[in-house]
């Protein structure tokens, strides 16, 4: 089982290593032309070193902490119409920073993903936000191929929610417009609004179903387990591929610091019960999320990979327990 963590890696301070810069919108439109072509592409330069820095460290650490989600920003505002010419004009030159971030994933097993916004909903009722979505969707698409990745069967992880009023069908007719590529990397999730479990898994004959097992609880106030039949469908719809678990709790002071949290008797609303924690703090869930040992596991926490690498400790420290009363139980049959 891989745990990985999303977009940021922190120092034992909490501070961002290798952090990816980014800018906005109103800041680039304020620019002269040349100008703007310098600010994407010292950002996109600086983004793609410090990617493979991060890989680089990554590939030092036990195998199963070598997953990692990237940040969207990669390449900054590359789906604005204005900055798009200018990403055409010179990242050619840039593939071979693409081209050294996949080959040094790849050779230590780092399983590496994005997760484009909440504002990529290919089942929208809108048609312009269709266009956005799709744009969006072959932007990570376009990042992912230039690392190597596109060419086999969930060799890489794009995720998004199926969210939106046109709901499976409108999500299907904008599935099959993506490029082959896009198809071979997309992922659907269920969420804790509007698209549940249930819903997303009409989507399992498309594209592998990420599970999100806090998305389920909010939303349906049910500790999903491992055995269940729709974890079955889960993992059928990744056709052999290692499927992706998110795990994520709710903020601390929220709910116990152990044992199973029950929704009505917090008395909290769904709104502050999506928000994330900053650790994994209460072992009882801690042990649920593990004990879907056919996953791999995404943390969704504030702490980012500190609060992973402590779930890993902590993981770790339950199955030397669990070893050393196995062996005692054997001692004292083999005594009597």
């Amino acid at each position: 089982m891989k745990l990985g963590f999303a977009c940021k890696y922190l120092n034992s301070d909490g501070k961002q290593f290798f952090p990816f810069r980014a800018t906005t919108r109103k800041r680039f439109l304020s620019l002269p032309h040349d100008e703007r072509n310098q600010l994407v592409y010292e950002i996109t330069v600086t983004n793609l070193n410090h990617l493979y820095l991060t890989l680089e460290h990554l590939a030092t650490l036990p195998e199963p902490l070598r997953m990692m989600r990237i940040g969207s920003d990669l390449l900054p505002l590359y789906t604005v119409p204005e900055a798009t010419p200018l990403f055409t004009a010179f990242l050619p030159e840039l593939h071979p920073l693409f081209a050294r971030c996949g080959e040094l994933a790849r050779a230590h097993h780092i399983r590496l993903s994005f997760h484009p916004g909440q504002y990529t909903v290919l089942a929208s009722d809108n048609p312009d936000v269709v266009v956005r979505a799709l744009e969006d969707v072959e932007y990570h698409t376009l990042c992912a191929c230039l690392m190597g990745y596109g060419k086999t069967f969930q060799d890489f992880k794009i995720n998004i929610h199926m969210n939106g009023k046109a709901g499976f069908d409108g999500f299907k007719r904008s599935f099959n417009q993506l490029s082959p590529e896009a198809r071979l990397m997309l992922t659907v999730e269920n969420d804790e609004i509007s698209c549940s479990l249930d819903d997303v898994l009409q989507a399992a004959s498309l594209c592998p179903v990420v599970l999100d097992i806090h998305h389920h609880w909010v939303k349906e106030s049910e500790f999903i387990q491992p055995d269940d039949v729709r974890v079955a469908r889960v993992i059928d719809s990744w056709h052999g591929v290692r499927p992706v678990l998110h795990y994520s709790i709710s903020q601390e002071g929220i709910i116990p610091q152990q044992g199973w949290p029950d929704q009505p008797q917090l008395g909290v609303s769904k709104s502050k019960l999506r928000a994330h924690s900053d650790y994994f703090f209460n072992p009882t869930l801690n042990a649920w999320a593990l004990s879907f040992q056919d996953f791999d596991i995404m943390c969704e926490v504030k702490m980012k990979n500190l609060a992973r690498e402590q779930l890993y400790l902590w993981a770790i420290a339950q199955q030397r327990m669990g070893d050393v009363l196995a062996e005692s139980a054997r001692e004292s049959a083999n005594i009597k």
